[in-house]
């Protein structure tokens, strides 16, 4: 009987694990009180992948960064922001083929391959959100009160534990009292409604990028070329592990996506924010690096603020003030869209039930997720209060890598539906997982300093396994009038082996809390997912044959 038993556990959960959704309707957002509200243009848009992204990358990362990597820093955001351009454009076909929900890449994911896909996915990227709000908090904690000691009767009164740290245990452990309170701010604002927090974003936003944009053209006179030299000065390695650790600060484009459920008109503007976001983005990051890596030699560079620090060797107080300025309001932004995002996947998630109803719930007043937006302020809060930058850092990235993949993947995927060809579906999936586990040998090879010669076989076996799929025809064309991700399947496998490349280079801490957190969110999938998941209704879910 107990045999009988666990044969037939077995059985479900692999049958649950295999259930698909079906893309929705186009009306699929209009769900009456239990939908968002559609307030946000192409302008409105456009801000929030900036303001998602311009503050990590520039006032957080590119100071630790640098210190390994040398002016090859600026080659790390260049990488980084190569991958980000593949992905984005699969991003934007994706968000013109399905209707304007919440979801983004979980939704993604669901209807493309799988239920259990989808849901691992979904915890792998929410961890990374949680991760970054955390350390964000931290630094937007820190510039606050480097501000504040510019006011004389606080300059030496400031305990270090309200916004610098206390550490215990190593450093493992740091203290920190203001980032907590300054999550429970913004956790207020989005509470209150898109509306108001959108006003909040734009402004910081235009802000932060006019500062930018001025220390940018201040640094420039006071660079000195011979910091740039050597420019890669402990080699190619460090720049592959930077582009992985700057990996995060591109990840504003996304966001675009997860906002598909308030746009105005998403089928046009979703595309076009998704990528002007991130070619503003691109654009500013390499002209601060560079600025950054000339201003100052980069080993003088300070950890947790780099260009505040730079500016003031210089003996340009008045710039230093004006970045510090711009850090409050760069990090604030990237602070409030992060939460903003976690709550709209969470959303998405709940309406599925994957996990507990209270997360699908929408105040009917204010039309905010209002349980949701609460949860990620209080993670993300603990971890803020609790743990320092620099230890968070090293498994930043993998859910973002690990999702930015799976999304590209279903790109092939649902072309590959769009044939209505069985076996020439498994043969595409195939050949793409060729492609990923292609890619992280070729990552794991120059990792670990082997032969160049070993690249050629893992880059033969991707070309081939993507040219099998190009020759079998085993795709189909995009359906609909919105944008279409061009090179179909080459540039989606590009982007793919591109991104498993530089998950091989991540630290070994990270590759450890992958497995780890695919563990426990098998877990819960097994234990409360599959039970709770609603596949009753045809519009929203069924199952696939073995």
């Amino acid at each position: 009987m107990a045999s009988h038993q666990k044969t037939s556990w077995l059985s479900r959960l692999c049958s649950s694990a295999r259930r698909v959704k079906p893309i929705p309707s186009r009306d699929g957002g209009d769900n009456g009180s239990s939908s968002l509200v559609r307030r946000l243009g192409l302008f409105e848009l456009i801000l929030i992948g900036v303001g998602a992204s311009i503050g990590a990358g520039i006032f957080v990362v590119t100071g630790t960064v640098a210190r390994e990597a040398g002016p090859g820093v600026t080659i790390s955001f260049l990488l980084a922001g190569a991958s980000c351009v593949l992905n984005a454009l699969c991003y934007a076909e994706l968000s013109c083929r399905f209707p304007a929900v919440s979801g983004g890449a979980y939704l993604y994911t669901y209807s493309a391959f799988n239920e259990i896909t989808a849901f691992l996915v979904f915890v792998q990227l929410m961890l990374d959100y949680h991760i970054g709000a955390a350390s964000i908090s931290r630094s937007l904690a820190g510039y606050i009160v480097t501000l504040l000691r510019l006011i004389p009767a606080l300059k030496h009164s400031i305990p270090t534990w309200i916004g610098s740290g206390e550490e215990f245990f190593g450093g493992t452990i740091s203290i920190n009292v203001l980032a907590p309170v300054l999550l429970l701010l913004l956790t207020l604002v989005l509470c209150r409604g898109v509306g108001e927090s959108s006003i909040v974003n734009s402004a910081m936003t235009v802000t932060k990028i006019i500062i930018v944009i001025v220390v940018i053209f201040a640094g420039a006179f006071h660079v000195d070329v011979e910091n740039w030299s050597p420019f890669a000065p402990h080699g190619f390695k460090p720049i592959l592990t930077g582009a992985t650790v700057v990996f995060f600060s591109y990840v504003g484009f996304d966001a675009v996506a997860n906002s598909a459920e308030e746009s105005k008109k998403p089928q046009r503007d979703l595309p076009m924010g998704i990528l002007g976001s991130l070619v503003i983005c691109i654009a500013l990051y390499i002209g601060v690096c560079l600025v950054l890596t000339g201003m100052v030699p980069f080993g003088l560079l300070s950890e947790d603020a780099p260009l505040a620090s730079a500016f003031t060797s210089k003996g340009m107080k008045f710039v230093t003030i004006l970045i510090s300025v711009g850090a409050v309001a760069g990090l604030t932004t990237t602070l409030l869209v992060g939460l903003y995002v976690q709550s709209r996947l969470y959303l998405g998630i709940g309406r599925d039930g994957l996990l507990p109803p209270l997360f699908s719930k929408v105040n009917e007043k204010l039309r905010t997720p209002i349980h949701s937006q609460v949860w990620c302020g209080i993670v993300a809060g603990i971890l803020a209060g609790l743990f320092n930058i620099h230890s968070l850092s090293h498994i930043l990235s993998v859910g973002t890598l690990t999702g930015y993949s799976v999304v590209a993947a279903c790109v092939v995927a649902l072309r590959l539906n769009d044939y209505k060809g069985a076996s020439r579906w498994s043969e595409g999936i195939l050949c793409v997982v060729v492609v990923a586990l292609s890619g992280f040998a070729a990552g794991a090879i120059c990792r670990f300093d082997a032969s160049f010669f070993y690249l050629i076989i893992p880059g033969a076996v991707a070309i081939i396994s993507c040219g099998m799929i190009c020759y079998r025809k085993a795709y189909g064309r995009s359906p609909g009038q919105g944008f279409r991700c061009p090179g179909v399947p080459v540039l989606p496998c590009l982007c793919i082996f591109f991104n498993m490349f530089l998950f091989a280079q991540l630290h070994f801490e990270a590759w450890v809390r992958f497995v780890a957190v695919s563990v426990v969110a098998a877990g819960v999938y097994a234990l409360y997912g599959q039970y709770h998941a609603d596949p009753s209704s045809k519009s929203d879910c069924l199952d696939i044959d073995a």
